[in-house]
C-alpha cells in the first residue's frame, strides 16, 4: 500500500481559499467543457486574459409591467454592468439575441439580462451557448395590479426608462414632454400574462437553485434593496473547506462550551490556549520546561514561547486535515499579528458579548467538588446532596477581584483585536447556549459576505 501523502502546508489552503482558486478553476473547467477548444491551455490563457469571473451574470424576469425596466437599469447603475434586452438589441431572433448576449459577456464589465429567457426552450438555448447567469431575479404581483400599472405606464424613447403617471411620475418637464405611452391594450396584457403564467414553470425548472423571487408590489426602492441584496451574494461554494475558527471573548462569555459542541458536531480539533501550554508542561518537553516557571508564579507566558507550541500543534495532520477551532489566543492585536505572521489565519472569527452582571453571575458562582471533580454552580446547577454543597471550593479566578481584571485586561484589548479581525461575527452570548450555537453554526456553513 502505497504511503498516504503529505498535507499541505496551512498556507497553502489559505491561499487558495482567499483567492477563490477552486472557484477559479471550476469556472475554467466549465468554459473547456462548453467550448471544447482544440487547444485548451492557449484557450484557458485567453479566457484569463479578457475575462472577469467576478463579473454580474445576472437575468431579471416577470410577467409584463412588472417593472424590469426599471429594476435592470438601476442595477447596471450600481454594478457598472452592461443591460442587455430584446428591445436594445432590435433582435430579429432569439439566436441572434444569444450572439449579441454572448458578445457582452466577453467584456469585463459583466451584463444584465432583461426579459430573457422567455421559456425553456430559449433558457437551454443560453447555456448551450455558454450564457450561464449567476443570479436570477423573478419579480412578481398580482395580476390585476400589473394590469393597473401598465395603463398608466410611460416611456422615455430617448433613455428607455420606464415611469407610470401615479406611482413614478418625472419632475423634468422636458422627460414629461417626451414620454410616449406603450402600445398595449388591456385585452393584449391579459393573453401576455396568460402566455407569461404557462411558460415560467419550465424557466423555474432549470434556474430554480439561483432564483429569487422578489415581490414588485412595493416602493421601487425597496424592490432595488431585495434585489442588490442578492445579486451581490455569492452562492454557496462546493470548495474543499477546512474550519480555522477563533473564539474571542470575556471570561464566563461560553467560548468552552461552544467550541465542544462544533469540535463534537463537526469532527474538528478543540484547542484552548491555556489547556495547551499546561499540557506542554506536564509532557516535560523542552517548550513545557520553559513554560513551567511561569505557570508556577503566575505570571504570562511570553508570546514567542507560546507562538511556538501553538505553531506545532496547530500544524499537526489532524489540525491540517480536519480544521481547529481555538480559544484562549489572541488576546490583543500584537498576538493576532503574530498568528498571521506565522501563516495560520483564521477563516472564521467570533467575538462573544457578554454584560458585566452577567460575567460575575456565572462565575462567582461556580464551585468545584474536591473529591469528585465535578463542577456545580450555586444557581444554575447546585449540588445535590447537603454533604457535597459542604465540601464544594471556589477557585480563586472566580473570585469577583480577579473577574474584574481578568474582564478589564479583555476589554482594553477588544476593540483592536476586533478591528483587526474586520470580517468577524458577534455573538449575543447573553442566551441560551443552543441559539448561540445554531448561529455559530449557521456562520459556518454559509459563505462569507
Amino acid at each position: 500500500m502505497d504511503a498516504p501523502a503529505r498535507p499541505w502546508p496551512p498556507s497553502v489552503g489559505d491561499y487558495a481559499e482567499q483567492r477563490g482558486l477552486f472557484r477559479l478553476l471550476q469556472n475554467m473547467l466549465e468554459e473547456l467543457l462548453i467550448h471544447k477548444p482544440e487547444d485548451p491551455i492557449q484557450f484557458m490563457i485567453e479566457h484569463l486574459k479578457q475575462h472577469n469571473d467576478d463579473a454580474p451574470r445576472i437575468c431579471i424576469l416577470g410577467p409584463p409591467a412588472s417593472g424590469k425596466t426599471t429594476m435592470a437599469i438601476r442595477l447596471c447603475k450600481h454594478l457598472d454592468a452592461i443591460h442587455v434586452s430584446q428591445e436594445t438589441l432590435l433582435s430579429k431572433e432569439t439566436l441572434a439575441l444569444t450572439k449579441e448576449a454572448k458578445a457582452y459577456r466577453e467584456r469585463k464589465q459583466g451584463w444584465i439580462l432583461e426579459g430573457f429567457p422567455e421559456n425553456q426552450e430559449q433558457a437551454r438555448l443560453l447555456q448551450s451557448s455558454g450564457i450561464i447567469p449567476r443570479h436570477v431575479v423573478v419579480l412578481y404581483a398580482a395580476d390585476t395590479v400589473l394590469i393597473e400599472r401598465n395603463s398608466g405606464k410611460r416611456l422615455d424613447p430617448l433613455t428607455e426608462e420606464v415611469y407610470h403617471t401615479t406611482f413614478d411620475w418625472p419632475s423634468d418637464v422636458r422627460i414629461q414632454q417626451r414620454l410616449v405611452e406603450p402600445d398595449l391594450s388591456e385585452e393584449e396584457m391579459s393573453k401576455q400574462l396568460l402566455e407569461y403564467h404557462r411558460n415560467f414553470p419550465g424557466v423555474f425548472q432549470i434556474y430554480q437553485k439561483i432564483l429569487r423571487s422578489i415581490n414588485a408590489d412595493q416602493p421601487c426602492v425597496d424592490v432595488l434593496s431585495q434585489a442588490l441584496t442578492y445579486v451581490q451574494t455569492q452562492h454557496r461554494s462546493a470548495a474543499p473547506f477546512t474550519p480555522r475558527m477563533l473564539f474571542c471573548g470575556p471570561p464566563g462569555s461560553g467560548k468552552s462550551l461552544q467550541a465542544a459542541l462544533i469540535a463534537q458536531k463537526y469532527g474538528i480539533v478543540n484547542i484552548c490556549c491555556g489547556q495547551l501550554l499546561k499540557e506542554a508542561v506536564a509532557d516535560k518537553t523542552k517548550l513545557g520546561e520553559l513554560v513551567k516557571p511561569y505557570i508556577d508564579s503566575g505570571y504570562p507566558v511570553p508570546d514567542n514561547i507560546v507562538m511556538k507550541i501553538l505553531e506545532k500543534r496547530l500544524n499537526a495532520p489532524d489540525c491540517m486535515t480536519k480544521g481547529w477551532v481555538l480559544r484562549g489566543f489572541p488576546r490583543d492585536i500584537e498576538q493576532g499579528e503574530r498568528l498571521q505572521k506565522a501563516c495560520i489565519i483564521p477563516n472564521r472569527v467570533f467575538f462573544f458579548n457578554l454584560p458585566y452582571e452577567s460575567i460575575i453571575e456565572r462565575l462567582s458562582q461556580r464551585r468545584i467538588d474536591p473529591v469528585t471533580g465535578e463542577r456545580y454552580h450555586m444557581t444554575l446547577r447546585p449540588a445535590p446532596t447537603p454533604k457535597i454543597q459542604a465540601r464544594l471550593k471556589q477557585n480563586p479566578k472566580d473570585k469577583e477581584e480577579s473577574i474584574e481584571k481578568r474582564v478589564d485586561f479583555y476589554h482594553r484589548n477588544a476593540k483592536e483585536l476586533e478591528e483587526f479581525y474586520e470580517d468577524a461575527f458577534y455573538v449575543n452570548a447573553d442566551q441560551d447556549p443552543y441559539p448561540i450555537f445554531e448561529f455559530i453554526e449557521s456562520c459556518i456553513i454559509k459563505p462569507l459576505p
